[in-house]
């Protein structure tokens, strides 16, 4: 390799490292609005695997890990946490190589992280000699006396804080139990949104962007409809067992319709040529507003029958 690519390919690798560092920076000093940079992790990862190969990307992953590791005090939750970003952008990167499909990138990139996360929970458990439900337990206890502490900084009334504080339990009794759905939406919409928020960054630098077709012409397999209406069910049976699962299951198959949801979102705002600013804005309201958020999981879960886009029968399939 001559000495100037050489070169060029550290410059990148220490520029990728940097970056990454940065963004995890930012999220340690704003606690609140930064967790959204921490967020935006696998895009350099992403870029930098697809840029400069297996090897450097695998460089710069690790040695953004070891900037973590040091700045977080070694092993915990939260390194396991930025070290399952890392690999997501790792993973897609993998992927964007075998040309696969849109459902099948984020699928399998999901899949590999949802793996090695519960893997990394079971090492780590194993490490402080705790099973992976008390770490969870202890987490969400904490993230939930977080939040009252915000909630008495921000003057909230003393009726509603006693309200809230003795909700808590019950709180976390079901975040604990539904977490497999939470993680696994979590885990589809993050791999979704660093699929779509990098195709910009690879046109403007001219990097190889897999071909996946118009995504907002993208529908579920109509049969998922079964699953809604399975665990819906669920609910209504006797037995907190069955409940839960059926609680478990419909979060996931409505992730899905989110999904749906948002295509059909996409194609109108192209339709009707929307500003790329005021997609922006309506994007953020979503993100930000459940209420408008639960309005595009069913806009994406009744399109199975009204087919809002009036897409052709021919082509109703996922697109690939």
């Amino acid at each position: 390799m001559p000495e100037s690519v050489a070169g060029n390919m550290r410059k990148d690798v220490l520029t990728g490292i940097v970056i990454i560092c940065l963004l995890f920076g930012i999220s340690l000093y704003l606690p609140i609005v930064g967790f959204f940079f921490r967020l935006l992790i696998p895009i350099p990862v992403l870029y930098y695997r697809v840029k400069l190969g297996r090897q450097s990307g695998l460089i710069v992953a690790a040695g953004a890990t070891l900037f973590m590791a040091t700045a977080t005090g070694g092993l915990s939750l939260e390194l396991l946490f930025d070290g399952e970003l890392l690999l997501l952008g790792f993973l897609i990167g993998e992927l964007f190589e075998r040309n696969l499909n849109i459902e099948k990138t984020i699928a399998y990139a999901a899949g590999g992280v949802l793996l090695s996360g519960f893997a990394g929970l079971a090492f780590y458990g194993n490490m402080v000699n705790a099973g992976i439900a008390g770490i969870v337990s202890a987490h969400i206890k904490e993230s939930l006396d977080m939040t009252m502490a915000v909630y008495e900084e921000m003057g909230l009334p003393e009726e509603s804080l006693y309200r809230l504080s003795k909700s808590l339990d019950a709180i976390s009794y079901i975040l604990v139990r539904i977490i497999p759905s939470l993680a696994a939406a979590s885990t589809l919409i993050l791999s979704w949104a660093t699929v779509l928020l990098a195709r910009p960054v690879f046109k403007a630098k001219s990097l190889y962007y897999p071909e996946f077709g118009p995504i907002n012409r993208w529908k579920a397999p109509e049969i998922l409809v079964w699953g809604v209406i399975g665990c819906g069910t669920m609910l209504f049976l006797p037995g907190k067992g069955l409940k839960l699962a059926g609680l478990n299951g419909l979060l996931f198959f409505l992730t899905v319709y989110f999904f749906q949801g948002m295509a059909i979102l996409s194609y109108f705002f192209e339709k009707k040529r929307f500003p790329l600013v005021a997609r922006g804005l309506i994007y953020s309201f979503i993100a930000l507003q459940q209420l408008v958020l639960l309005v595009v999981v069913l806009l994406g879960f009744f399109d199975v029958w009204f087919n809002f886009r009036r897409l052709e029968v021919q082509k109703k399939g996922p697109i690939s």
